[in-house]
Formats: C-alpha cells, sequence, structure tokens
C-alpha cells in the first residue's frame, strides 16, 4: 500500500508570500486593506503589490507579497481581513 505524502510545509520566516484580498471597489478600498494589512505585517511595503479590478468595474483584488512569520501572524490577518463586510474573498 502507498503512503500518503505530507503536503509541503511552509518554512518561516516565509519571504513573497502571496495574500490576495478581493472586495468591492470603491476610492479608498485599497487605504482600508492596506491600514489592516500594517496591523499584522510590520515591513509592508507598498512597492510590492499588484491591484487589479474585474471587467465590470465592481470588484477589486489587492496582491501583496509579505514575508509571514508564522501561522498565527496568517491565521490572525486572515480572521481581521474576512470580518469586514467590504472584503469577499481573502487567499
Amino acid at each position: 500500500m502507498a503512503q500518503k505524502a505530507d503536503p509541503a510545509k511552509i518554512q518561516f520566516p516565509c519571504p513573497n508570500y502571496p495574500v490576495k484580498v478581493l472586495g468591492e471597489s470603491s476610492a479608498d478600498y485599497q487605504d482600508f486593506v492596506v491600514a489592516i494589512m500594517g496591523k499584522h505585517v510590520l515591513d509592508l511595503r507598498l512597492d510590492n503589490i499588484k491591484s487589479n479590478e474585474s471587467s465590470n468595474g465592481r470588484f477589486t483584488s489587492i496582491t501583496f507579497f509579505i514575508t509571514a512569520t508564522g501561522v498565527d501572524q496568517l491565521e490572525a490577518l486572515h480572521k481581521d481581513l474576512i470580518q469586514h463586510k467590504r472584503i469577499r474573498m481573502v487567499m
């Protein structure tokens, strides 16, 4: 019987860890998300993000590339982001 392989584990700190946040577009959406990210990522670099608007302009996704420091950080970040109604998904 073949053994099941363990899923790959992240080694922390993990540089360039992508966090994508999808939410409803608005003039202040990026600033809103950056403020939340800044609470959890001390060295957040604003020159290392990508932003894309949906084809109809209703949604915006912002991808941050952070140095993930641990599971606790990522869980707290996800929990803080997803609690807001303006944010629809965090990947």
